[in-house]
């Protein structure tokens, strides 16, 4: 590794922006072309098109999340690794993932394909868009190879300090996707199929150029050759680490899908309100998911260096920055989401809509920076059981009985149903910081 690499040395706050800017960066690119997708379609398309994007990747972020998930487990035991000084166990890691990862893609493929109708029926898509969603699914389905491999790549240069390249690679992905749903959507009138079928060719192309240069490059902090390719136990290593996280994630993210059926239920116009309220969603939510991706490696390597107050005072960094920046943006979705909302739709109730729920949702901008470093700094501790824990009690104590409470009420208003985020987040940091109390005497922190 380079000096910009080792995270167990030098100023906390400057390796750990170094090494988190180009991760939010990427983080920003990919939720811009997601939500290109959306406003293409919104420009361009139907409300009925919007409510089939909304929906249909609600279910394929469901599933894309679940899965990389798992992914965690490879850049923290990487990170371990290199903090450890151990790289020449760091290829057959890679490789076992490799096996890992295109057989669950293939798994996942079939099933979407087989699948999307029932999924979408019991997601309870509205009936005029019942169609548009389950195509949506099945075009993205078929190319879901591209989507994991995607984020397993990444993962594995987050493992040992390089967050640039990964940068690039959604660079990459961004530019491609925006083409595709201008000449697909716009151009061409194909609604719903050109934005998946423009989403699945930018995953190929981003996939395809990182090969390339990753194996162009010569300064990899690992060695690795096909005879590396094969399941071992180093597939079980980080699937102890990877596997709660993604049991946290399905579960996690099925409560969001029943929050999304919850909100179908109201009909069209909240329906495609929650949609686009959604992508502004993924837009707050970006420090703070930057700051658990870059908190996990930077602690992990610390971990493996017997490092253990720096990581402790790397969290802390992290939850300064992350809560400061997100009082801002809460003030600014709080008071300006409908003008936000405009730039996805030009239908006045879709926009109201939106703005209901933006309005309840605010507040997370603030508590999830505080959250996800308490995530990021146990993740990289491979404290993940504890995270998966904490995490399903957020959602099945907290998230999804208020969200169902508040859509049944007469006349409900989106507004009730997304404070339920911010109200479950605040439980969560609870937990965490009464895990911390027991956790920091295990783990003997000095303060000196």
């Amino acid at each position: 590794m380079n000096d910009k690499q080792d995270f167990t040395t030098g100023s906390i706050p400057a390796k750990m922006f170094n090494f988190m800017l180009p991760i939010l960066g990427a983080l920003i690119l990919q939720a811009m072309y997601s939500a290109v997708d959306l406003m293409i379609v919104g420009r361009f398309g139907t409300t009925e098109g919007i409510s089939g994007v909304s929906t249909g990747s609600s279910i394929m972020n469901m599933v894309t999340f679940t899965v990389s998930s798992l992914t965690t487990g490879v850049t923290v035991i990487m990170g371990r690794y290199l903090g450890e000084k151990k790289n020449h166990r760091i290829g057959k890691l890679i490789g076992g993932a490799i096996c890992f990862f295109l057989t669950i893609s293939l798994v996942l493929t079939v099933a979407l394909l087989v699948f999307a109708r029932p999924i979408a029926v019991l997601m309870q898509a509205p009936k005029e868009a019942l169609d548009l969603t389950v195509l949506y699914i099945r075009i993205c389905g078929a190319g879901y190879v591209f989507i994991v491999f995607y984020n397993f790549i990444s993962s594995i240069f987050r493992g040992f300090g390089d967050s640039r390249l990964p940068l690039l690679f959604v660079l990459i992905a961004c530019v491609v996707n925006v083409l595709g749903d201008l000449l697909l959507v716009a151009g061409l009138g194909m609604n719903v199929a050109g934005a998946a079928v423009a989403t699945v060719l930018a995953q190929a192309v981003s996939v395809i150029m990182s090969i390339v240069i990753i194996l162009r490059k010569k300064d990899l902090a690992f060695t690795f050759s096909v005879k590396d390719v094969r399941f071992s136990k180093e597939v079980l290593r980080f699937l102890r680490i990877g596997l709660p996280l993604s049991i946290q994630e399905f579960l996690t993210s099925l409560t969001f899908l029943a929050l999304c059926a919850f909100v179908n239920r109201l009909g069209l116009d909240a329906s495609s309100g929650y949609g686009v309220a959604q992508k502004i969603q993924s837009f707050i939510m970006l420090i703070p998911s930057a700051i658990m991706q870059s908190m996990a490696a930077f602690v992990a390597q610390n971990v493996g260096a017997c490092k253990e107050k720096r990581a402790r005072d790397a969290m802390l960094v992290g939850m300064g920055f992350g809560a400061g920046v997100g009082i801002f943006i809460a003030y600014a979705v709080f008071f300006h989401g409908d003008m936000v909302s405009a730039l996805f739709s030009k239908d006045a109730a879709v926009i109201a809509r939106s703005f209901e729920f933006l309005r309840g949702f605010a507040p997370e901008a603030v508590v999830t920076s505080i959250m996800f470093s308490f995530m990021g700094y146990y993740n990289g501790h491979s404290r993940s059981m504890f995270v998966m824990l904490q995490g399903l009690a957020q959602s099945f104590l907290i998230r999804l009985p208020m969200s169902y409470l508040m859509s049944i009420r007469p006349n409900a208003s989106l507004t009730g149903i997304g404070l339920a985020a911010p109200t479950a987040t605040v439980f969560g940091i609870v937990l965490c910081l009464l895990y911390y109390i027991r956790f920091r005497k295990s783990v003997h922190i000095v303060d000196r």
